[in-house]
């Protein structure tokens, strides 16, 4: 007869079944000590980047399946009003929604930041360059002016 296998979750359940054995408290932890077990570790990856290729882009694509995310990145000639030639695509990366959600994660915290040092970014193109659309800026304060004295 085969000895059947078991796994440490099934031989710790055994052993808490009646007739399995005296039943054991669930030993206490403090607050702190659930805190720690709840986050998680940060871990420093070594990462090597000798061979990477910059590339910039101001155009990018999101498409999918539904086990993938795909982002193609390109350049657009003529970024204000409708392209006239098609935009070439350069960069493509296929990844999956785990990886999307924490490159999402990692984007929002990078731009908020960005905002808090710079101020909130205007992404409809137009209101950017439209003359007028954006709040004219006040003039710069004039000196004091001496008063003559006689």
């Amino acid at each position: 007869m085969a000895k059947k296998e078991e796994k440490p979750e099934q031989a710790a359940q055994g052993a808490q079944q009646p007739g399995g054995g005296a039943e054991q408290p669930a030993p206490q932890q403090n607050p702190q000590q659930q805190q720690q077990q709840r986050q998680p570790q940060r871990i420093q990856l070594e990462i090597d980047d000798s061979k990477v290729v910059a590339t910039y882009a101001n155009f990018c694509r999101v498409t999918g399946t539904p086990e993938e995310l795909i982002i193609d990145f390109g350049l657009n000639p003529q970024p204000v009003g409708v392209p006239t030639k098609p935009i070439p695509v350069t960069q493509r990366i296929i990844t999956n929604f785990f990886t999307a959600k924490r490159m999402l994660h990692a984007l929002q915290l990078t731009v908020q930041r960005h905002e808090a040092t710079f101020g909130v970014l205007e992404t409809d193109v137009q209101r950017r360059v439209r003359p007028g659309a954006m709040p004219a800026a006040p003039p710069p304060p004039q000196p004091p002016q001496q008063e003559e004295r006689k």
